[in-house]
């Protein structure tokens, strides 16, 4: 058996262990070791220590346990919400106010934590009690929280931009920029398409009764200036040290940490038991996270050494494909092992394997990366799979999982319109990247 052949079926004995439910990180290991042996030896061994210490020495990578901390400090600090509470407040009059509230919410938590199944789960608990009281539509209802809380995969600082970079070979702070445009662009889509239903039918978004409003404009305002400014000037922060190249990654993830740290104290609503929480989860996600990183690192070097990789590139361009045709057979297959399968091992395995292909052809690696993450974000939001339906099925247990796809299918075709955009307009991804690093 040629080399190139071992490392397919090295490659086909992954999806299967990873169906069957063998750990993903154990799983690229033993047939690292296992294949790399096979193929060229006792240099598989060298190969591993050599790829492990590679990822250790990645400065860029700290900031993944920072970013997390930042997003469950302010998760367990109840600073969301504080957001819904002023939105739904400064709204209130508003047909489809609890969508606008849930989605401006969603979005503004995405550029804090990152976190999709986070921001999904506190949404549910949060907003569905005040949604089923108001009477809005439970399709509907679900559909905006799923998709605000898949934003979390694209917004900055989206964790899986920050582990793609290194992957490709792109820097954070292009990869940042890329997604802030396509992010908001999402997020207008899907607030247009609930506030339109809910005009055109009000009895799926009603304004919200008068005992559910502001006793004065003095009380939205105090919510406004206590409960949503001071997270948004965080988070702007953060975001604006990165992107006006003031700070690496790296340390304003260390600052924003601080700051959501100081914040949480500051509203006194951080309790100790809360802070252990936080830090528990933080070591958890991010142990889970970096050693995936390295293990797929090492599995990713076996592969190539083996040449499988470049075998798979040659392949997809001697079907001299158009580049726009090419990429989007490419984004199809990402979209659909995005079904069964979670964006780490897409992102770490799958996607360095595809790359040498769309490098082939010229394709921006930036707008490449951004339409992934849009892609997989999309994948979040599909049935059968669709992990956030369960997320919300999880803490909202008398809405039904039918209506709760019904809802999501809707908003997922908003996102693949949201997609189809950022294929014929490359420029809503990469127009600030550009002006920003490349000027």
């Amino acid at each position: 058996m040629s080399p190139e052949i071992l490392g397919l079926v090295s490659l086909g004995a992954l999806f299967v262990g990873i169906c069957v439910g063998f750990p993903i990180s154990f799983t690229l290991m033993f047939l690292g070791v296992t294949f790399g042996y096979i193929g060229f030896g006792d240099t598989v061994f060298y190969l591993m220590v050599f790829q492990t210490f590679g990822v250790m020495r990645e400065p860029l990578l700290a900031a993944v346990p920072l970013f997390l901390f930042m997003g469950f400090i302010l998760e367990q600090a109840g600073l969301m919400d504080r957001l819904f509470t002023g939105f739904r407040m400064m709204l209130a009059n508003v047909k489809g106010a609890l969508y606008i509230a849930v989605l401006v919410t969603a979005t503004l938590f995405a550029a804090a934590t990152g976190i999709v199944g986070a921001s999904v789960t506190i949404l549910g608990v949060m907003a569905a009690p005040i949604m089923k009281k108001a009477g809005y539509d439970t399709r509907l209802s679900a559909g905006s929280i799923a998709a605000g809380g898949t934003l979390g995969m694209l917004i900055p600082p989206s964790i899986m931009l920050v582990v793609m970079g290194p992957v490709v070979g792109v820097p954070i702070t292009e990869l940042f920029a890329a997604a802030v445009i396509p992010g908001v662009v999402l997020a207008t889509l899907y607030t247009i398409y609930a506030v339109t239903r809910s005009y055109l039918n009000p009895a799926l978004g009603p304004a919200l009764p008068i005992e559910e409003r502001a006793n004065s404009v003095g009380e939205i305002v105090k919510e406004l200036l206590i409960g949503i400014v001071p997270l948004a000037v965080l988070i702007m922060s953060v975001l604006g040290s990165i992107l006006a190249g003031l700070a690496t990654p790296t340390d304003a993830a260390a600052m924003g940490a601080l700051g959501a740290f100081v914040l949480s104290v500051a509203y006194r609503r951080l309790t100790w038991e809360g802070f252990k929480k936080a830090v528990f989860q933080t070591m958890i996600i991010s142990s889970m996270i970096l050693f995936l990183v390295a293990t797929s690192n090492f599995y990713g070097a076996v592969f190539a050494r083996l040449g499988s990789a470049t075998m798979i590139a040659e392949a997809l361009v001697a079907l001299e494909l158009a580049p726009l045709v090419l990429l989007i057979v490419v984004l199809a297959l990402i979209f659909l092992l995005g079904w069964p399968l979670e964006w780490v091992p897409i992102v770490l395995v799958v996607l360095p394997i595809l790359l040498p292909a769309v490098q082939s052809v010229g394709i921006d690696l930036v707008w490449f990366c951004t339409l992934v993450a849009v892609c997989l974000q999309t994948a979040w939001l599909s049935p059968p799979v669709a992990l956030s339906a369960y997320y919300i099925k999880g803490v909202v247990p008398d809405w039904s999982l039918r209506d709760i796809y019904h809802g999501m299918m809707q908003f997922m075709v908003i996102q693949l319109i949201g997609l189809i955009l950022l294929i014929i307009f490359p420029e809503i991804a990469t127009w600030l990247p550009n002006l920003l690093f490349r000027s």
